[in-house]
Protein backbone atom coordinates (compact mmCIF):
# COMPACT_ATOMS: atom_id res chain seq x y z
CA UNK A 1 0.00 0.00 0.00
CA UNK A 2 1.26 3.52 -0.51
CA UNK A 3 0.11 6.00 1.25
CA UNK A 4 -0.28 9.59 0.02
CA UNK A 5 -1.75 12.82 1.52
CA UNK A 6 -2.52 16.01 1.08
CA UNK A 7 -2.59 19.80 2.57
CA UNK A 8 -3.17 22.92 2.00
CA UNK A 9 -1.44 25.94 4.29
CA UNK A 10 -4.28 28.27 4.53
CA UNK A 11 -5.94 28.87 7.64
CA UNK A 12 -3.10 26.94 9.37
CA UNK A 13 -0.47 28.05 11.73
CA UNK A 14 3.24 26.90 10.75
CA UNK A 15 2.94 24.94 14.04
CA UNK A 16 -0.27 23.01 13.18
CA UNK A 17 0.93 23.01 9.34
CA UNK A 18 4.82 21.16 10.49
CA UNK A 19 3.30 19.20 13.12
CA UNK A 20 0.62 17.33 10.88
CA UNK A 21 3.16 16.89 7.88
CA UNK A 22 5.64 14.93 11.21
CA UNK A 23 2.66 13.57 12.78
CA UNK A 24 2.18 11.37 9.73
CA UNK A 25 5.88 10.82 8.80
CA UNK A 26 6.02 12.71 5.56
CA UNK A 27 9.36 12.39 3.55
CA UNK A 28 8.62 14.28 0.62
CA UNK A 29 6.23 17.16 -0.36
CA UNK A 30 5.01 17.77 -3.52
CA UNK A 31 4.19 21.19 -4.06
CA UNK A 32 1.61 21.24 -6.91
CA UNK A 33 0.88 25.09 -6.87
CA UNK A 34 1.22 27.53 -10.10
CA UNK A 35 2.95 29.87 -8.03
CA UNK A 36 4.99 28.95 -5.67
CA UNK A 37 6.71 32.04 -4.47
CA UNK A 38 3.84 33.96 -3.34
CA UNK A 39 4.04 34.78 0.39
CA UNK A 40 0.08 34.14 1.59
CA UNK A 41 1.38 32.12 4.71
CA UNK A 42 4.32 33.62 6.70
CA UNK A 43 6.36 29.64 5.66
CA UNK A 44 4.60 29.12 2.31
CA UNK A 45 7.19 30.58 0.08
CA UNK A 46 9.47 28.35 -2.08
CA UNK A 47 12.47 28.95 -0.68
CA UNK A 48 11.46 28.87 3.30
CA UNK A 49 9.13 26.25 2.82
CA UNK A 50 12.08 24.17 1.83
CA UNK A 51 14.57 25.10 4.35
CA UNK A 52 11.71 24.63 7.32
CA UNK A 53 10.61 21.51 5.83
CA UNK A 54 14.07 19.80 6.17
CA UNK A 55 15.37 21.42 9.52
CA UNK A 56 11.42 20.61 11.26
CA UNK A 57 10.74 17.28 9.81
CA UNK A 58 13.55 15.99 8.03
CA UNK A 59 10.99 16.37 5.10
CA UNK A 60 12.37 16.60 0.96
CA UNK A 61 10.85 19.59 -1.33
CA UNK A 62 9.89 19.03 -4.81
CA UNK A 63 7.98 21.44 -7.10
CA UNK A 64 6.29 20.13 -9.83
CA UNK A 65 4.30 22.69 -11.68
CA UNK A 66 2.99 20.10 -14.08
CA UNK A 67 0.47 19.35 -11.26
CA UNK A 68 -0.49 22.89 -11.60
CA UNK A 69 -3.84 24.07 -13.89
CA UNK A 70 -3.15 26.80 -16.17
CA UNK A 71 -3.46 29.83 -15.43
CA UNK A 72 -6.50 30.35 -17.91
CA UNK A 73 -7.92 26.96 -16.62
CA UNK A 74 -7.44 28.85 -13.16
CA UNK A 75 -8.49 32.12 -13.91
CA UNK A 76 -11.51 30.62 -16.32
CA UNK A 77 -12.76 28.91 -12.66
CA UNK A 78 -12.42 31.89 -10.22
CA UNK A 79 -13.77 34.36 -12.42
CA UNK A 80 -16.35 31.73 -12.52
CA UNK A 81 -16.15 31.79 -16.66
CA UNK A 82 -16.92 27.94 -15.57
CA UNK A 83 -17.65 25.21 -13.07
CA UNK A 84 -16.42 23.50 -10.52
CA UNK A 85 -17.05 20.09 -12.77
CA UNK A 86 -15.94 21.80 -16.28
CA UNK A 87 -12.63 22.50 -14.13
CA UNK A 88 -12.26 19.21 -13.06
CA UNK A 89 -13.08 17.71 -16.27
CA UNK A 90 -10.08 20.00 -17.74
CA UNK A 91 -7.43 19.68 -15.44
CA UNK A 92 -8.12 15.95 -15.43
CA UNK A 93 -7.75 16.22 -19.55
CA UNK A 94 -4.35 18.61 -18.66
CA UNK A 95 -3.46 15.72 -16.51
CA UNK A 96 -3.58 13.38 -19.50
CA UNK A 97 -1.96 15.52 -22.18
CA UNK A 98 0.64 16.22 -19.57
CA UNK A 99 1.98 12.45 -19.28
CA UNK A 100 1.23 11.91 -15.88
CA UNK A 101 1.55 9.74 -14.20
CA UNK A 102 4.08 8.43 -16.19
CA UNK A 103 6.35 11.35 -15.87
CA UNK A 104 6.44 11.25 -12.24
CA UNK A 105 6.70 7.38 -12.31
CA UNK A 106 10.70 7.51 -11.11
CA UNK A 107 9.17 9.63 -7.60
CA UNK A 108 8.66 6.93 -4.74
CA UNK A 109 5.40 8.14 -3.94
CA UNK A 110 4.91 6.41 -0.59
CA UNK A 111 4.34 9.08 2.77
CA UNK A 112 4.62 11.86 0.06
CA UNK A 113 2.52 15.21 0.31
CA UNK A 114 0.79 16.97 -2.12
CA UNK A 115 0.58 20.78 -1.04
CA UNK A 116 -1.73 23.58 -2.07
CA UNK A 117 -2.83 26.66 -0.24
CA UNK A 118 -6.30 25.96 -0.26
CA UNK A 119 -7.84 25.01 3.55
CA UNK A 120 -9.70 21.78 2.50
CA UNK A 121 -9.12 19.06 -0.40
CA UNK A 122 -13.06 19.31 -1.53
CA UNK A 123 -12.30 21.85 -4.91
CA UNK A 124 -8.78 21.80 -4.37
CA UNK A 125 -6.52 20.41 -7.70
CA UNK A 126 -4.57 18.76 -5.00
CA UNK A 127 -7.28 16.28 -4.89
CA UNK A 128 -8.15 16.07 -8.42
CA UNK A 129 -4.09 15.29 -8.87
CA UNK A 130 -4.19 12.63 -5.80
CA UNK A 131 -7.34 10.96 -7.08
CA UNK A 132 -6.13 10.95 -11.17
CA UNK A 133 -3.09 8.76 -9.44
CA UNK A 134 -5.27 6.86 -7.54
CA UNK A 135 -7.35 5.61 -10.41
CA UNK A 136 -4.27 4.17 -12.35
CA UNK A 137 -2.87 2.54 -9.27
CA UNK A 138 -5.25 0.93 -7.10
CA UNK A 139 -2.91 0.35 -4.23
CA UNK A 140 -2.53 4.50 -3.15
CA UNK A 141 -4.29 5.07 -0.11
CA UNK A 142 -5.24 8.94 0.18
CA UNK A 143 -5.34 10.96 3.51
CA UNK A 144 -6.20 14.53 3.81
CA UNK A 145 -4.52 16.13 6.81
Amino acid sequence: MTNIFTIGFSKKTAEEFFRLLSKNKIRLLIDVRLNNTSQLSGFSKKDDLKFFLKKICDCEYLHIPELSPTKEILDNYKKKKISWIEYEIEFKNLLVQRGIPESIKNINLDHTCFLCSEAIATKCHRRLVVEFLKANDNSINIKHI
